[in-house]
Formats: structure tokens, C-alpha cells, sequence
């Protein structure tokens, strides 16, 4: 099976990798299939829609940033990063992570009640 998309171009993947999100993402309600590409020696990940493949959202493992995050049972939380042609502004979303489990091949998007995980948490500091 194949997509492609302007950032990857062609795509191939099989029927085992797609991850099923019952509900969406949050504003992409209607997407439900994606597939997970992971860059060799970096911490993002790009999670890919088999549906539109168009969309994509870059992720960031929240276990580096915050350890109470780190995982819910056997699912890894991501946060969805906000990207900016300037580094200081990139920031990542902590308020709604995104939960995966590769093993059972879903995901899917929580709101947390805690007030104390940003929408916009810078992921680069200046010293």
C-alpha cells in the first residue's frame, strides 16, 4: 500500500502498521487511520494520515519533558508540536498529548484536567 505526501513523497506501508484512532484527532474527528514514521536519530515522529495523507502531525515523546505523562498503561504520550521557522517558538502541545500503542496498533487524544500542562510549552529554552 502506498500515499504520498509533499514531505515524504511516496509512502509504502502495510495493513499491520496503520494505527486506528476511534475518535481522531481533535479538529480531524473524520481522520481515524495513520501510520507512525519515526526518524533514525531523532526524537520526532510524524504521524501521518493514511486517509489524507496530507495531514501531518510531528510528534514529540512527552516522556523526556514530563515524567508524569510518561506513559498511560501501554500506551507512549506524545505532544503535538507547533513547528516555527524560529526554534525559540517551536513549542509542544502538553494539554492534549497524544496516546499510542504500537503493539495493539491504536491511539488516541486526551484533554488533561491539569492545569499545570501547557497548550504551548516551549520545547527550546534560551540561557
Amino acid at each position: 500500500m502506498k500515499i504520498q505526501n509533499k514531505q515524504f513523497g511516496e509512502i509504502e506501508y502495510s495493513e499491520d502498521s496503520i494505527l486506528k484512532f476511534k475518535e481522531g484527532i481533535i479538529g480531524f474527528e473524520e481522520l481515524n487511520n495513520f501510520i507512525l514514521i519515526n526518524e533514525k536519530d531523532s526524537f520526532f515522529s510524524w504521524l501521518t494520515s493514511v486517509d489524507q495523507p496530507e495531514i501531518i502531525f510531528p510528534l514529540f515523546p512527552i516522556e523526556l519533558l514530563q515524567e508524569e505523562l510518561k506513559k498511560e498503561n501501554n500506551f507512549e504520550s506524545f505532544g503535538i508540536v507547533k513547528l516555527d521557522k524560529e526554534p525559540e517558538k517551536i513549542t509542544i502541545n502538553l494539554k492534549a498529548p497524544v496516546f499510542i500503542d504500537q503493539n495493539e496498533k491504536i491511539g488516541f487524544q486526551k484533554i488533561s484536567e491539569s492545569e499545570e500542562l501547557p497548550l504551548d510549552y516551549p520545547l527550546f529554552v534560551n540561557n
